[in-house]
Order: C-alpha cells, then sequence, then structure tokens
C-alpha cells in the first residue's frame, strides 16, 4: 500500500499554495500598474567626456588594481544598462570588483541631429575620442576595449581600421558577422523587399519600434511563453523583479541614425561586408584579418538575437595570434546578466581579462 501523506504534510502544502496565490495576485497587481520596477544602471559613475547625445561614462572604483583601463563600447540600437541591470546583477559590478578600471562609451537617445551620422563617425571619430579622453584621464598609453553586440562590430571595424590605436586587447561579446542569419526583418532589407527610406521616422532615424518588431519577428511565440512562465514563477518576488529589469530592457530600444542605417544596410545585409571583405569606410576597404590584437570572441549557444550562425565565423576572420573564442551556454542576456552570467560567463571573461592586464595592486581611481 502506497505510503500516504501525513495531515501536516498536506496541511503545509495548503498554507504554501495559499501564500504562493496571494503574493502571485499582489505582485500581478504591480505589475500591471507598473508600480515597483526595479531601478536599473544604478553603479555610481561620472560623464567624463560628451559629443552631442554621446557620453563616456567612468564608474567610481576605489579599488583598481589591474591596468590599463577598460573601455566598454556598447551597441548603437539598444541601451545600455543591460551591462549595469540592477545590484547584485550587474556586468559593470563584476568587473568593478575583480579590480578593473571601467568606462564604457554610450550612444544616448539619437535625434534629428543624428540622423546623417554615419558608420565612419562612430569607427573614426567617437571612438578615438573617447579613447584619447579614457588614456588622458587615466594617465595610460594604452586601454582594453570590450564591445557588446552591434558595439562589438564598431569596435572591430575601429580596430580593423585603426591597426595602430592604442589597444592592448579586444573582447567582443555577441558579435554579429554573417548577417544573413539575424532573421525575418533582415531577410526583408537584404533582399530589398524593403528600404530604409520605407522606414525612417520625420527625425530621419529608423525608429525603436520597427527594431522592437525586428527582434520579437525572431522569436514569435516568445511572447506567450514568457507569459506562461511569468504567471508560474509570480509568486517569487525575485523572480519577477528580474522579468521586470529584463524584459523591460528587451523592449526598450532607441532609434538607428538613418545614414548609419543605411550603411548597414547595404554593406552589411545585402553585401554581408564583413564576411565577404567588401565592407568600406571613409573610402578604404576595412578587413578584419587586418585586427591583430590579442583577441576574443564570446558567443551564445542558445542566443536567439544573434544567433551562433552569425558570429560563429569571426574567430576565423581576424588575423591575431593570440586569439581565443567562447561558445557559453547562455542566452543573448545571459552572457551578461543572470545566473550563467554571475557563476560562468562573467568570470571567463574578467579571467582573460585580467591575464592580459598588469597588477598595479591597490590603487584609487582617478
Amino acid at each position: 500500500m502506497p505510503n500516504l501523506p501525513t495531515p501536516q504534510t498536506v496541511l503545509d502544502r495548503v498554507r504554501r499554495d495559499v501564500e504562493r496565490n496571494a503574493r502571485r495576485a499582489r505582485n500581478g497587481i504591480r505589475l500591471a500598474a507598473g508600480a515597483d520596477r526595479p531601478g536599473v544602471g544604478q553603479t555610481p559613475k561620472d560623464v567624463v567626456w560628451q559629443r552631442g547625445r554621446t557620453q563616456l561614462w567612468h564608474y567610481r572604483n576605489d579599488d583598481v588594481r589591474h591596468s590599463p583601463p577598460l573601455l566598454v563600447v556598447f551597441s548603437l540600437i539598444s541601451r545600455s544598462y543591460i551591462l549595469d541591470l540592477t545590484p547584485g546583477n550587474s556586468f559593470v559590478e563584476q568587473l568593478l570588483a575583480a579590480g578593473f578600471d571601467v568606462y564604457l562609451l554610450d550612444w544616448g537617445e539619437p535625434d534629428d541631429r543624428d540622423a546623417q551620422n554615419q558608420l565612419e563617425d562612430y569607427v573614426d571619430d567617437y571612438i578615438p575620442a573617447a579613447v584619447a579622453r579614457v588614456l588622458e584621464r587615466s594617465g595610460t598609453e594604452e586601454l582594453t576595449m570590450v564591445g557588446y553586440c552591434f558595439g562589438g562590430d564598431l569596435a572591430l571595424l575601429h580596430a580593423a581600421h585603426h591597426p595602430d590605436a592604442p589597444v592592448r586587447s579586444l573582447t567582443v561579446l555577441a558579435t554579429p558577422v554573417d548577417f544573413r542569419h539575424l532573421g525575418p526583418l533582415a531577410d526583408v532589407f537584404a533582399s530589398g523587399r524593403l528600404d530604409v527610406d520605407d522606414v525612417v521616422d520625420s527625425a530621419g532615424n529608423v525608429p525603436p519600434q520597427v527594431v522592437l518588431q525586428g527582434f520579437k519577428a525572431l522569436t514569435p511565440v516568445a511572447e506567450v511563453t514568457r507569459y506562461v512562465t511569468l504567471w508560474e514563477r509570480l509568486w517569487d518576488d525575485q523572480y519577477v523583479a528580474a522579468y521586470q529589469a529584463m524584459t523591460g530592457w528587451s523592449d526598450d530600444h532607441v532609434p538607428f541614425p538613418g545614414a548609419a542605417a543605411r550603411q548597414t544596410v547595404r554593406m552589411l545585409l545585402r553585401d554581408n561586408g564583413l564576411l565577404t571583405d567588401r565592407l568600406v569606410l571613409g573610402g578604404d576597404t576595412v578587413h578584419l584579418r587586418d585586427v591583430t590584437l590579442p583577441f576574443l570572441t564570446v558567443r551564445a549557444t542558445r542566443d536567439h538575437i544573434v544567433p551562433t550562425a552569425a558570429t560563429a565565423p569571426l574567430i576565423d576572420l581576424v588575423g591575431s595570434a593570440d586569439k581565443h573564442e567562447l561558445a557559453l551556454d547562455a542566452g543573448h542576456m545571459g552572457l551578461v546578466v543572470g545566473r550563467t552570467a554571475a557563476r560562468t560567463t562573467v568570470p571567463t571573461i574578467i579571467d582573460f581579462l585580467r591575464r592580459r592586464s598588469d597588477d598595479v595592486g591597490r590603487a584609487s581611481a582617478s
């Protein structure tokens, strides 16, 4: 005869279910009302350089133990707070705790004044200016560069177009090079069925709604499954807070400057220029084989935004002798936030950076 649960076990189970249902109702009401949204991007920082909407942030750290400083180049089409999501769940926070002097180049929210910005403006102007400011502020002669998503493409193009730039090593995360594999919206643009001029807004930029719909088209059932998962975990305050922060970011995009968007469609989508070696900046053909820095590419094997087919060719395209690839079991955001990031991906990245840095002992960041 099977063992029957004791009355106390049944009572405990009922109490647990009642408590969970009460928390589920409370959290559901808060979500619907938009209340208690977690604060994002809270790590203390200073704006140390600005041009237009673009800002260079310097995160405060009184325990810098590694040199040179680290400059993060972010993507053009999303908001950088994914790298500093919430206290205790922050890529930037982990870099600071590991003893790095961290700067981040944030492109801000483009408007009509940025509509004519081309890729050259970012690769050949903004990034070099930010590099110069980091070196001036830190008193060093070189820095380490990290690029995230399309920011990784900008960092790659900078390194390829400026092989003598004062950069010690380059790390890129979730960075596509085979743009044929970026989903239905990319296919529509690549085939010529849709042009950038068909979607630009009155400011001359691609509006964030177009970018968002492009990402949603990559995983058409994700909207349903994420709500099912949310309902199952709605009683869990910690899960709900993380859900709010991460889904808030995934739905929070910025306009794509029109001129840069046209170049991206023409050279990266239609010509697949990074893979076919046909990308031209400022009249020069830019070759990824001219990237000869110590190099690390980190890609996520469960990334639905920048899938493996888009990122995998990169390791063979760069010309670095000291080059490495990490294919980690994570999604796009899971490379930098969440439990997998905290336990595996970020410590692995930090180890690569630390091995290519100098130990400066305990010092105070300027």
